[in-house]
């Protein structure tokens, strides 16, 4: 009997080590396939966009040149200014937009691209301003000091003001991998959060918002606020010793992209939120950004036989999805 026991207890390893490697050799080939896919395309998809980046090169380059001079001996007011406080004006200006829909319900021309109907119509005032409290103190009170704090070790690595900005293929090269680390770091750190000690005491606030609107992106607590919002964005640049002009341009496109997975609108041409909306749904699918990691660990299996999973698509008409592919009365 205890070798019967001891061979299924073998096998049982054997199992979960192949189920493991397994899992690696898919991650691998996908991001693997991904990168090929990229380079394949580099040339002909870029080369407009080189010929632009060239043109202005000149300009851009004598305007940096310009703010290093007003900037001169106090780099770290310039680092922290570009590294948090342009982001927070493209952050706020797209907020600020969908604040007016969330709060009267128009136009009606984006409300009715709502994504859970019925819910924050119009959206509770007393929870908003709570959650705004707590989003302007993590931007002010948390990533504002962390960020100038950081600024000594960027200056040792890479020096985030030197004088010479980065090429556009640099530029790009820089984003494909910010994008990957991203997608690691968020998907595991958020992961564990959802642990039980974990999500109780830290990340059960950030899913008060089951249906969640824009400026949610950012409610959490500081600690999570630290270790799933600012770490997964802000290692790229760190491993890379990234120029303040692509640290300005990822922070500002992560801050666009993740108030897009929280808005609640499934709107036209825009990246499709149906993805996120419905982790904060459900709470125990979907947690990266890009949905690669979800599906090679199986988190997004229920997402796939939903409603929702059907309408995570690009629109590219002004049909909402809603209508067109509308909840089963069970759903």
């Amino acid at each position: 009997m205890k070798g019967e026991a001891g061979s299924v207890l073998r096998s049982e390893k054997s199992k979960q080590k192949g189920h493991i490697w397994g899992s690696m050799r898919r991650t691998a080939f996908i991001l693997g396939s991904g990168l090929l896919l990229l380079v394949a395309l580099w040339n002909s998809v870029t080369w407009h966009l080189q010929r632009f980046w060239g043109a202005s090169g000149f300009f851009w380059q004598g305007q940096w040149e310009r703010l290093l001079s007003t900037f001169e001996g106090k780099e770290w007011i310039l680092f922290t200014i570009g590294a948090t406080q342009v982001p927070a004006l493209f952050f706020w200006s797209f907020n600020g937009l969908l604040l007016v829909v969330d709060t009267t319900g128009k136009p009606n021309f984006i409300s009715r691209y709502r994504i859970q109907i019925g819910k924050n119509e119009p959206v509770d005032p007393v929870r908003l301003q709570q959650s705004i409290r707590t989003v302007l103190f993590n931007q002010y009170v948390v990533s504002l000091p962390i960020t100038a704090f950081l600024y000594p070790f960027l200056k040792w690595w890479g020096d985030p003001c030197r004088r010479e900005l980065p090429t556009f293929h640099w530029f790009l090269l820089e984003l494909t991998i910010f994008t990957l680390i991203e997608e690691v770091m968020f998907y595991y750190s958020h992961r564990l959060l959802h642990y039980p000690a974990f999500y109780k005491k830290i990340h059960k606030k950030h899913h008060e918002w089951t249906a969640p609107i824009g400026v949610i992106a950012l409610y959490a607590h500081p600690i999570e606020h630290v270790a799933s919002n600012m770490l997964p964005a802000m290692l790229g640049p760190l491993l890379m010793g990234s120029h303040l002009s692509s640290i300005t341009m990822w922070i500002s496109l992560v801050l666009i992209i993740t108030t897009i997975s929280h808005c609640g609108y499934h709107l036209p041409f825009l990246p499709s939120p149906e993805f996120h909306d419905y982790h904060h749904l459900t709470f125990t699918q979907c947690y990266g950004v890009l949905g690669v990691l979800d599906h090679l660990h199986g988190t997004d299996t229920v997402f796939k036989q939903s409603k929702a999973y059907k309408r995570h698509v690009l629109l590219l008409g002004f049909t909402p999805l809603s209508q067109s592919i509308p909840d089963s009365p069970k759903e």
